[in-house]
């Protein structure tokens, strides 16, 4: 997905919750205006890609202790001037699980959420905004996970059991898509 089809699926995305409206709005405006949008040193607000990784059964999902946050979120990170989202996604979940690439089945290339969140300042970086762009993914639960410097710890954690690791409301928005998500039926 490059930058023009993410421009187009993001000025045409229409989410379940009022508030992914509001974002997809902002990035599609981001997106027209600001050609450096997919650098971590841009100023301001800038692109992220994640995944939110669900077992082969769908009823667990994959989180890791963010180093820098200390906080349960799912996989992904910056850009880094990629402008092709999807691979951005997939290359940052291989890199933080230590799950090869072909391990890791992307379910759709549709957009599965929008978030757009602070991140606080730190001593090397001031405050900023991340517009992050999340994919649905499967990775088998029973393939080992070694992680890498940015997770302190992996974990899959029952869909039901999230909240106990992070309340936040754009996890919950993944939680509620994620068991209304229609999976194929395999033989």
């Amino acid at each position: 997905m490059d930058r023009h089809e993410l421009q187009n699926a993001l000025c045409r995305y229409r989410g379940r919750f009022p508030e992914e409206g509001a974002y997809a709005r902002r990035a599609c405006r981001l997106l027209r205006e600001s050609p450096r949008c997919f650098s971590r040193d841009s100023e301001g607000l800038h692109v992220t890609a994640s995944t939110w990784v669900l077992n082969p059964r769908g009823d667990a999902t994959l989180l890791m202790l963010h180093r820098k946050l200390g906080q349960w979120f799912q996989p992904g990170g910056h850009a880094d001037d990629d402008e092709d989202v999807v691979r951005v996604a997939l290359k940052e979940c291989s890199e933080e699980t230590a799950v090869a690439l072909e391990r890791i089945r992307l379910l759709s290339r549709e957009i599965f959420d929008i978030d757009i969140h602070r991140i606080p300042a730190t001593h090397w970086e001031p405050e900023h905004e991340h517009l992050d762009i999340r994919f649905i993914v499967e990775i088998d639960d029973t393939l080992p996970l070694l992680g890498n410097d940015e997770s302190h710890e992996l974990r899959w954690v029952a869909l039901r059991d999230v909240p106990r690791y992070n309340r936040g409301r754009s996890i919950h928005r993944l939680i509620v898509k994620s068991r209304a998500w229609s999976r194929p039926v395999r033989p």
